[in-house]
C-alpha cells in the first residue's frame, strides 16, 4: 500500500484523538473533518483499539491525512510499516531512541511514500539532537512538552521557540494545551502544524471549537 499523501506548506490543524473510544472518534470526525487537516490516532486510542483505529478512520475518511502516534522506540521498520499498512500517512518515533530506529522508520516511509514525525519529549539537548535527526531525513519535528514537564514549569512555547531557532530542514508541529484563546500565541512562531486535543474534544461544542481555531489558522495563512 502506497499512501503518497503529503502536506503542503501552510499551517495545518491536527486533531489529537486520545480520550475517545474508536466509535466516538468516528462520530466526532464526521462532524469536524471539514475543519481539520490531520487526524491523529493518539497513543491512548492505540492502547484501546490498536491499529484498527487507523484502519477504520482510513476506511471512513479515505482522503484524510492520518498520523499514527505510536511513539516508536524500537523495531522501527516493523512498527512503522505496520502503521503505514493500516493506512497512516505519518508515523511518530521518539527522538530519544537509537539513531538506527529513526533511520529504519525513514527508510520504511520511503517505501510507502509516507512521512515520519520525531517526537521531542524528554530530549535533554534539543539543538544537538535536532541537528542529528535532521540529517536522517525525517519530515516533522513534533514539539512535545510532556504533562509532567509542564507541571514543573516548562511550557510548549519554550520548546517551540528553541526548536524553531535550531531546526533547518524539517516541518514543525506543536502540542500542549492549545485552544482557541491561546492558538495565536503559537501561530506567532509560524509552526507548520498546530495540534489540538482537549481544546476541541473537551469543549461543549467541539464543532464550534474546531471551526473557530481553523478560522484563526486560516487568517494566519493569508
Amino acid at each position: 500500500m502506497r499512501m503518497e499523501k503529503k502536506m503542503n506548506n501552510m499551517t495545518k490543524l491536527q486533531l489529537a484523538i486520545d480520550t475517545l473510544s474508536l466509535e466516538e472518534a468516528l462520530e466526532l470526525l464526521k462532524k469536524v473533518s471539514p475543519y481539520i487537516d490531520i487526524a491523529e490516532v493518539g497513543t491512548p486510542l492505540l492502547y484501546r483499539s490498536g491499529l484498527e483505529a487507523v484502519r477504520k478512520i482510513r476506511e471512513a475518511f479515505p482522503e484524510l491525512y492520518i498520523l499514527c502516534d505510536g511513539k516508536i522506540m524500537d523495531a522501527g521498520a516493523y512498527e512503522s510499516g505496520e502503521q503505514y499498512e493500516a493506512g497512516a500517512n505519518c508515523a511518530s518515533v521518539l527522538g530519544v531512541t537509537d539513531d538506527a530506529t529513526i533511520q529504519a522508520c525513514v527508510e520504511e516511509a520511503k517505501k510507502y511514500g509516507t512521512e515520519v514525525s520525531v517526537d521531542t519529549i524528554c530530549i535533554s539537548n534539543l539543538p544537538k539532537r535536532i541537528a542529528e535527526i535532521e540529517e536522517m531525513g525525517i519530515d516533522y519535528i513534533s514539539v512535545h512538552t510532556g504533562v509532567d514537564q509542564q507541571a514543573k514549569g516548562r511550557t510548549p512555547l519554550d520548546d517551540l521557540r528553541e526548536i524553531k531557532a535550531c531546526a533547518k530542514k524539517s516541518k514543525i508541529s506543536v502540542a500542549g494545551g492549545i485552544h482557541v484563546d491561546t492558538v495565536e500565541e503559537y501561530l506567532a512562531y509560524d509552526p507548520d502544524v498546530v495540534i489540538v486535543g482537549g481544546g476541541i474534544i473537551g469543549r461543549e461544542d467541539p464543532v464550534a471549537a474546531a471551526k473557530a481555531i481553523k478560522e484563526k489558522i486560516d487568517q494566519h495563512n493569508r
